[in-house]
């Protein structure tokens, strides 16, 4: 072949580091776009970037171009340093470590669009940590609990 062609839709999950509640609502919308903007400026298509005050979810559509890990670590350290430089919390904002990285298929593109977009009301009745465990059970990743958050 002449040319690559693919269809790679992922979600990324991650948490505030120590899972604070410092995303606040008057300036969370900001940081979604800002976050747009980083994927778009990789050449990357940002498909919905939302969340809640302890944590986000981004989902794209991803060039085998640019490897999941690329990605997520110039999402995290970009934003981190935009939400530093507004001084929108006192000391020093940063992401946790680790993430998740979840793949769809095309056909599940408005499913889980409308599963980040309706973030707020979906923690009004779980919390993160149950969330990212259902993801973790749904998509049969081992994992240790003691490693998942810090």
């Amino acid at each position: 072949m002449t040319a690559t062609f693919s269809q790679i839709y992922i979600q990324y999950v991650f948490a505030v580091k120590g899972r604070r509640n410092l995303l606040q609502k008057p300036w969370r919308d900001e940081v979604f776009k800002y976050i747009s903007g980083i994927i778009k400026a990789k050449g990357q298509k940002p498909i919905i970037v939302n969340g809640v005050a302890d944590h986000i979810h981004v989902f794209v559509g991803l060039k085998p171009s640019l490897s999941i890990a690329d990605l997520v670590r110039d999402i995290k350290n970009n934003s981190s340093k935009f939400i530093n430089e507004q001084n929108w919390v006192q000391g020093k904002f940063s992401w946790q470590e680790g993430y998740g990285a979840f793949s769809y298929a095309h056909s599940q593109i408005e499913s889980v669009y409308q599963y980040v977009l309706n973030q707020e009301e979906h923690h009004r009745k779980k919390t993160f940590k149950d969330e990212y465990l259902d993801f973790l059970q749904k998509f049969e990743i081992e994992y240790d609990e003691k490693y998942l958050f810090d």
